[in-house]
């Protein structure tokens, strides 16, 4: 018997008002995920959305607004010069800043987050990368990368440059001193790979206060970062996610 599609599964053609709707609803409920997940701290924080038209423009949520309360309809359509051309609400400058380059430099990208989660912010002080020591962090092995120079908020381009270089090709990346930042091809996919990177983080500075962690094999963490670290399974791994928030908080589509 054929499985039925989930109406938000990505290999659903839709026609480009229907996408932009699609890829909205799902941004704000990313936010409400990060809300429930505390991953706000003060007006820091932002997740994207390229508009599937206006390419060099994308959604993102307004400056002031809690995490918590964002609904698909107070999203902001920022252009490549940062200026709001869709919305009332302000944009945030490190936002603009950070996302796009990001954007402008991975066209491949649809959606990008970044927050300064508590174990995210904590890990990046260490100013090195993940260690492949559960099979959760091998999603990550060998695909992220680590901005080693903070320069102070993240409010100019050029900043923003450096932390699109550092993401380069791979999925995330952690900025020292920072917090996390990640990518990918559906606003589900970049969400989960926060939330599950924001887990290893945790799950690695838990390990090291226990005693000596033990890494994964190399051989190993590479076999299994090919079996949980693509694309699709990025997505599907959101589901659960998503499913919960939006019987938890449907207003969050409206």
């Amino acid at each position: 018997m054929a499985t039925e599609r989930r109406p938000h599964d990505p290999f659903v053609e839709r026609s480009p008002d229907e996408e932009r709707e699609h890829r909205k609803q799902r941004l704000a409920a990313g936010f409400r995920i990060f809300g429930r997940l505390g991953f706000n701290e003060g007006v820091a924080g932002h997740i994207t959305a390229r508009d599937p038209e206006r390419l060099d423009h994308f959604w993102v949520n307004p400056l002031g607004m809690s995490f918590r309360q964002i609904r698909a309809s107070d999203l902001i359509l920022v252009d490549h010069t940062g200026e709001v051309v869709e919305g009332t609400w302000p944009v945030n400058r490190a936002a603009f800043a950070i996302h796009s380059q990001v954007h402008a430099a991975r066209p491949d990208v649809v959606s990008a987050a970044h927050s300064h989660s508590v174990y995210g912010k904590a890990f990046s002080t260490l100013h090195r990368k993940l260690r492949p020591l559960t099979q959760d962090a091998c999603i990550f092995y060998n695909d992220h990368g680590l901005y080693n120079d903070y320069g102070g908020v993240a409010n100019d381009i050029e900043e923003g440059k450096r932390i699109a270089h550092a993401v380069g090709d791979t999925k995330a990346a952690i900025l020292a001193n920072h917090g996390l930042i990640t990518v990918g091809k559906t606003v589900d996919e970049a969400v989960f790979w926060f939330v599950t990177m924001e887990r290893s983080c945790e799950a690695e500075l838990v390990a090291m206060s226990a005693g000596e962690p033990q890494s994964i094999p190399d051989e190993v963490a590479e076999d299994v970062h090919e079996y949980v670290g693509g694309h699709l399974v990025g997505w599907f791994s959101a589901q659960p996610l998503f499913d919960w928030i939006l019987a938890e908080e449907p207003d969050c589509l409206l």
